[in-house]
């Protein structure tokens, strides 16, 4: 599945009775829970020595896919220009690739 294909899925089940400025902070707000649970997830198999629930965290991964794709979209901005973007600015903060 391609982004675009993705955005084109996740907009189906945008609240369309929000206006862009509240789907925006609504999805970033998302975003924000979605990521705490994923690292909820992560931090009680490292610090507690639980097994990782892949399943649930794919889960929430996706949750945070779907903020991320929707505060894009409410910002006028199309994933593709977001992961772009950001493999320019990996490539030239290391362009040799991560080095430790």
């Amino acid at each position: 599945m391609t982004f675009s294909e993705f955005e084109t899925q996740a907009s189906r089940t945008i609240n369309l009775r929000l206006g862009l400025p509240d789907r925006l902070l609504d999805a970033a707000a998302g975003l924000a829970e979605e990521a705490g649970e994923a690292l909820g997830l992560v931090r009680k198999h490292r610090m507690q020595g639980r097994p990782l629930d892949r399943e649930r965290l794919r889960e929430e991964l996706g949750d945070a896919l779907w903020c991320l794709t929707v505060a894009a979209q409410s910002a006028g901005i199309p994933l593709e220009e977001v992961a772009a973007a950001n493999v320019e600015k990996l490539k030239a903060r290391h362009p040799d690739g991560f080095k430790a």
